[in-house]
């Protein structure tokens, strides 16, 4: 496995590579970038299907279905990575390093989360509609109930600040998947690296904000009674915010303080 230093060193390479893709070759950024929502997207409706999918057995064991979710969840952060599409919750710690050893502007660094952010949105929302909804994969029991609910308690029933709360853990944990990842050399290793804190997160009840361009979208489709408005305000506003503390301070700026070379 590489050392921290080493995982720090291809850090700041991959972040410094993804501030300078922002800056000049938009088609192949928006096709990354709209490829990560898709990829965290079919976590997402997988991670639906199965989790929810023996409700006679998770009805009495509800730390069951957060597992059997959690555990299917993971691929989508493994194709992000082994692939190497454009996540901004990902890139809210790799862009860090890079800009902490001066590679790039701080004005790179958001610039490349708010184009990434709009792509994993578009890819994310193309999938739900056309590849969940319109394929029906939802409109069935349980899944019909149980995405509406899913949908309605992150918009409806927590707190601002909850979500907030949530979104920095939900971020921290899947950071640290992706320096898990970097710190494998073999596909194996990666996988696993990406799988285990991705599986925590989601059992734990996180709110990881590409995520719910899945969860949110798709009980809209199907009927939950939540509005744009309320999707942006009580949970899309607040989970982002969340997950970039998580990501980037977190783990990008902890890490790069701990580790980084410093020049003499």
């Amino acid at each position: 496995m590489n050392s921290p230093k080493e995982v720090i060193a291809a850090a700041v390479e991959s972040g410094a590579k993804k501030a300078a893709l922002s800056s000049g070759n938009y088609s192949k950024l928006t096709v990354l970038a709209m490829l990560a929502g898709i990829y965290i997207s079919m976590g997402g409706v997988l991670s639906l299907i199965i989790g929810f999918g023996f409700p006679e057995i998770t009805a009495h064991n509800p730390s069951l279905q957060r597992i059997l979710s959690g555990a299917m969840f993971p691929i989508g952060l493994i194709l992000v990575v082994v692939l190497g599409a454009e996540l901004f919750t990902g890139n809210n710690a790799l862009l860090i390093p890079s800009y902490m050893a001066k590679r790039h502007s701080l004005a790179a660094v958001f610039k490349n989360w708010g184009l990434v952010y709009i792509g994993n949105f578009f890819g994310a929302i193309l999938f739900t509609y056309f590849m969940v909804y319109l394929c029906g994969l939802t409109a069935a029991e349980p899944y019909h109930s149980a995405i509406i609910k899913v949908a309605e308690t992150k918009v409806l029933t927590m707190s601002w600040g909850v979500v907030l709360l949530k979104g920095i853990g939900a971020n921290w944990f899947v950071c640290l998947a992706v320096w898990l990842a970097l710190s494998g050399k073999t596909l194996i290793a990666k996988m696993a690296g990406c799988w285990l804190p991705v599986m925590a997160f989601v059992a734990l009840g996180y709110e990881h904000s590409i995520a719910n361009m899945f969860f949110i979208p798709a009980g809209m489709f199907e009927g939950a009674n939540i509005s744009i408005t309320q999707a942006i305000i009580n949970n899309f506003i607040p989970a982002t915010i969340g997950n970039i503390i998580g990501g980037a301070l977190f783990v990008g700026a902890i890490h790069a303080y701990l580790h980084l070379q410093k020049d003499k």
